[in-house]
Order: structure tokens, then C-alpha cells, then sequence
């Protein structure tokens, strides 16, 4: 009975100091209370939940020896960038509305303000890829790739036998994959790369001993870099599904936006590629003038103020959610979201019932099926609230939305690989276009208006009286939000 008493009080103690654990690591409260509950209540398994995915990286050793290697090429884009970016502000092409939004994106993200940019807005894959491979057939000195998903079919062979061919000409090749999210390449697929000369690299390897830590923690971002100065960012994964000009089988509709950037903010782009590189692989590379040439000197058709704002659990702070509220705090008219995965948070939620009871019009445009039933209950409780309030709430029904998009009265227009969900906002490396621009912000609207069409919007009265058992499911759903 002794050693029973003792297990006893050994395990209550256990539990003790790990709910202290989660008070001291975890800032949101409301992440806190379900990790405490789920420990308290389900035994042991709560525990190794809470030490396999809830640990707060930003303020654990995960990521020093990432933050270390990028600390040095930090400052030097810095201090090449400073005093450029702080004459494009104060030069009078920025507005008052922005500047709050840009200072802090600067300061917090040390993402400079860029001007001198050409942007070019693409619907669907079937407009991206046939630009992407006339811009890397292009490539004279490096092609640099990074991708969440890169899979082994049509379109995946097409790019890599492209990155193949422009090796074999002399042009430096970096392809890196997310581990995870590329898993269905196989070891076929990256040794024909490597023979030709291509470097690759996967993020953050998953291994046996740390599966749980290294699952949770993604690469989500989608970028390419092209001799410097040209970038390509987006939703848009290296798949077949992505496109609807392909002949498949049983093929749902994919919607989704990816844009490409010519000029200066593809500086920003080579930054955070080269640091998770180096992060990545063995072989690091260092600053060269090769992959930041004199964006200043360099002549485009239009002159788009670009900023990029990109976080992930090496960030001090959730740039990204940050940069959202900020954005939403300065709108004055209107705010037209697309999110396929449309879990907000309370911050966010917040700014958006504030937003619609001061007259601005607020629509959102999520998934009419989604591919997650879990997920699809829990943004559905976060539906009902903003209905409340008078949110018009869409649901597409063309094929399956998966832009991550942003539009701010008629002069923000934000792109990028950030869903609307905890998981983009505190657990993914994740990447955003913030582009201040009249003709952008048009074009994305455009885009916009044209998504409602094929969309049904949710009626807020039918909606509201649906059984109560509905809104129950969704809501103790909606509990396990900091976990999907």
C-alpha cells in the first residue's frame, strides 16, 4: 500500500510541475487551459501529447543553431536594404494607413519596404507553371526552390527535369523539400537530381526518435528565386492537382493564387531561402553580391511597393497573425478574405467583429466541402459567431478553394502560404506578399468577386436555427482549434 501511496504522489507531482510547465511556456490562454485539462483528464497520454506537440520552440534550443547561422546574413541584407527602404517611405509612395503595418514589419520581421517591383497575379496552376518554366529556362547564375509539397508526377517532372538541364548548363541548382509534406518523392526521384548536379536538401528531417516534435513543425512556405531577381510566391504546391489543364481522373477543381514578383522584394525571398538552406543542409553557402545584385539599378515596367512578411517557431514573434490584425485595424471600407482552412483564433476574431460593426464590408470565402471534416466543424463554430455580427460568409462549390488571400479596401492585396488557422500563425515556417498597390489590390478583388459567384453564401437566419446538436459538435470541436 506504501509503494502505491508513493506512486501516487509521485504522479500528482508529475502532473503538478508539468501544468506548471505549460502556464510558463504556453502564451495563449486559452492554448494553456485545453493542454492543462487534457493532462489532468486523461492520463499519461494528455502528457505525452502536451511534450510531443505543444512545446513552445520559439523559446526552446530547436532552432539555435538556424537563428545563429541567420543572424549574420541578416544584418548584411539589412544594411545593404536600410537606407533604400527608409528613402521608398519617406518618399511619399507610401500612405498614411500603411505605414503603422510597415514599420512593424520591418522592425519585427527585419523585412524591408521595397519598391521597384513588377507583380503579376496568377489564377490556378495553369496560369503559374507555364510562367514558371519560361522564368527558369531563363536562369543564368542559380535556381533556388523551396516547396511544402513537391510530388512525383507530371508536373513535378517537368520542373525537375528543367532544374536537370539548366545544372548541366552551369547554373547553380538548390532544391529544397519539406520532409513531411513531400514524402511521396522517394529516393529515385532526389538521386536523379543529385547525379545531374542539383543540390537538395529535405527541412527538417523526420526521424523515428523525434517524429512527434519534427511532424508538428513544417515547412510551409513556396518559393522560388531566379538569378536574384525573380521570385515566385504563393499557395500554389509542385503538383498535378494544383492545375485544371491536365486530363485526370476523377479531378476536383483546384482553386487557388500564387504570384510573381520581379525586383527588389526578391531579396527577402533569397533571405529566408538561404537561411532555411542552411538550416537544412550540410553544405551552407554564405552572402554573395551573385544573389543580391543592386536592385536600385535595376529597371521595371511598374513600381510596386512589396513587403515580405514571413514567421515561423524561429520568429520571435507571429509576424504573420501580427501583420493580419494590423492589417484589419487599418481598413477603412472593406476586408475580402479566401482561407481554406478558416480558424481565426480570438485575436483575429476580435478585429474582424470589430471591423463589421463599424460598416466595413467583410466577406470571407471558405470551402464549401473541405478536405478535413475536423477542421471544416471547427471553422464552422467561428462561422456562426460572425454571422452574428453580420459577416456575408461564402462557400465555394466550383471544386475545392485553397488561395490564402487577403484584400484591403482598394490598395493591400496580401498572398502567401499562411492559412487563416493556429497551426499557420504558431507552428508552420510560413511566407506572405504584402503588396501596396491600387492595380493589385483591383486585380485580387476582381479574382474576389468572381470566386462569389460560384459560391453560396451561408444565410445567416437558416444557419443560426440549425439543431442545437450541430452547434454543439462544432463548438467542442472549436476546443481542440490550437491543435488542428
Amino acid at each position: 500500500m506504501n509503494w502505491i501511496l508513493l506512486i501516487q504522489i509521485a504522479y500528482i507531482l508529475l502532473v503538478t510541475l508539468i501544468c506548471f510547465r505549460v502556464l510558463y511556456d504556453t502564451r495563449s490562454s486559452t492554448k494553456a487551459l485545453a493542454y492543462i485539462l487534457f493532462i489532468v483528464f486523461v492520463p499519461f497520454v494528455g502528457m505525452i501529447f502536451y511534450f510531443s506537440f505543444g512545446i513552445n520552440y520559439r523559446k526552446r534550443k530547436l532552432y539555435t543553431k538556424k537563428l545563429f547561422l541567420d543572424e549574420p546574413l541578416r544584418i548584411r541584407i539589412s544594411d545593404k536594404m536600410k537606407i533604400y527602404s527608409e528613402a521608398i517611405q519617406n518618399s511619399g509612395l507610401v500612405g498614411e494607413k500603411h505605414k503603422t503595418l510597415i514599420e512593424y514589419i520591418r522592425r519585427s520581421g527585419s523585412s524591408p519596404l521595397t519598391a521597384n517591383n513588377d507583380v503579376k497575379l496568377f489564377i490556378n496552376g495553369e496560369e503559374k507553371f507555364p510562367e514558371l518554366l519560361k522564368a527558369l529556362e531563363s536562369a543564368t547564375s542559380h535556381i533556388h526552390l523551396e516547396y511544402y509539397i513537391y510530388e512525383n508526377d507530371f508536373t513535378g517532372n517537368q520542373v525537375a527535369d528543367l532544374l536537370i538541364k539548366k545544372a548541366k548548363e552551369g547554373v547553380e541548382v538548390r532544391f529544397m523539400y519539406d520532409d513531411f509534406g513531400s514524402h511521396g518523392l522517394g529516393k529515385t526521384f532526389i538521386k536523379k537530381l543529385n547525379d545531374a548536379g542539383v543540390q537538395t536538401a529535405p527541412f527538417y528531417k523526420i526521424k523515428w526518435y523525434a517524429f512527434a516534435n519534427r511532424l508538428n513543425y513544417r515547412n510551409h512556405r513556396k518559393i522560388i528565386v531566379i538569378d536574384g531577381t525573380i521570385g515566385f510566391v504563393g499557395g500554389i504546391n509542385m503538383s498535378d492537382k494544383y492545375r485544371n489543364d491536365l486530363e485526370k481522373e476523377a479531378h476536383v477543381y483546384w482553386r487557388d493564387t500564387h504570384v510573381m514578383i520581379n525586383g527588389q522584394a526578391t531579396a527577402y525571398l533569397q533571405y529566408l531561402f538561404l537561411c532555411d538552406w542552411n538550416f537544412s543542409s550540410a553544405i551552407n553557402f554564405e552572402y554573395s553580391e551573385i544573389y543580391f545584385p543592386d536592385y536600385t539599378a535595376q529597371d521595371t515596367i511598374e513600381n510596386e511597393l512589396v513587403q515580405i512578411a514571413a514567421s515561423g517557431p524561429d520568429s520571435m514573434q507571429p509576424v504573420i497573425l501580427y501583420s493580419l490584425l494590423e492589417s484589419i485595424s487599418a481598413a477603412q471600407k472593406s476586408i475580402y478574405i479566401t482561407s481554406p482552412y478558416f480558424i481565426p483564433g480570438e485575436s483575429l476574431m476580435d478585429a474582424l467583429i470589430i471591423a463589421i460593426q463599424s460598416g466595413l464590408d467583410v466577406k470571407i470565402i471558405v470551402p464549401g466541402i473541405s478536405d478535413s471534416r475536423t477542421v471544416n466543424a471547427a471553422a464552422s463554430s467561428y462561422y456562426t459567431e460572425l454571422l452574428q455580427y453580420g459577416a456575408k460568409i461564402y462557400q465555394y462549390n466550383k471544386g475545392f478553394v485553397h488561395a490564402k488571400t487577403m484584400v484591403i479596401d482598394d490598395d493591400l492585396a496580401i498572398i502567401g502560404s499562411a492559412n487563416m488557422d493556429y497551426r499557420s500563425f504558431d507552428l508552420n515556417f510560413e511566407v506572405n506578399a504584402m503588396v501596396y498597390s491600387k492595380k493589385m489590390a483591383a486585380q485580387l478583388t476582381e479574382a474576389f468577386l468572381k470566386d462569389i459567384e460560384v459560391s453560396q453564401q451561408i444565410d445567416a437566419e437558416v444557419w443560426l436555427k440549425r439543431p442545437k446538436y450541430s452547434h454543439l459538435w462544432e463548438k467542442s470541436v472549436k476546443l481542440l482549434s490550437p491543435f488542428l
